[in-house]
């Protein structure tokens, strides 16, 4: 009876730390891969943490567009309804918000529309996207009917010879504002 006794003191130990890790486990997998939507003012904003994937979806009428933060390969990709066209640039990931940041806005649902914290200025350069295709489904299914051009953060602190007017202001909840300017070749 003593044998029985270590023997299961033996087999209960395991078993619960293999209860324990699995719940840890499932509730972390749980937060990452359910997705988060919210809205902040004319802004929706569909996080999927798993796939390190924000969509954004801004009604704003005088500047209608909708976007995605593709976080695992550094890209962001805005459709600008007024100008029919797609614009895609490497994301510089230390100067946008975190998925972490972005979680936790939608969590609180407690941001209103201030100053953004940051200001980045895009170009769009006169290449256009030839294989939309090597792109994730996201990025692939918003642009495929639009032209698609590629896009060149500027670096701070440098002249930029564009026309201010051929600029597209962006706002990304109370986090960033975006500026992507140039002329869209064939528009």
């Amino acid at each position: 009876m003593g044998s029985e006794r270590g023997n299961m003191k033996h087999l209960i130990v395991p078993s619960l730390l293999v209860i324990f890790l699995t719940q840890s486990l499932a509730l972390m997998n749980i937060s990452d891969s359910h997705p988060l939507d919210g809205s902040v003012g004319t802004q929706s904003i569909h996080v999927n943490a798993f796939r390190g994937m924000v969509n954004i979806r801004d009604n704003n009428v005088l500047s209608e567009w909708t976007g995605v933060l593709d976080y695992k390969n550094a890209l962001f990709v805005a459709k600008l309804y007024s100008k029919m066209a797609c614009v895609l640039a490497k994301m510089d990931q230390a100067a946008f918000p975190t998925l972490d940041d972005i979680k936790k806005a939608l969590d609180h649902q407690a941001l209103k529309r201030y100053p953004p914290t940051c200001s980045l200025t895009y170009t769009v350069l006169p290449s256009r996207v030839k294989n939309l295709a090597q792109y994730v489904m996201a990025i692939k299914d918003m642009c495929r009917e639009v032209p698609t051009y590629f896009a060149q953060q500027q670096k701070e602190g440098t002249a930029l010879a564009i026309d201010p007017d051929s600029c597209f202001e962006v706002q990304l909840l109370s986090f960033m504002g975006l500026s992507i300017c140039g002329e869209i070749p064939g528009l």
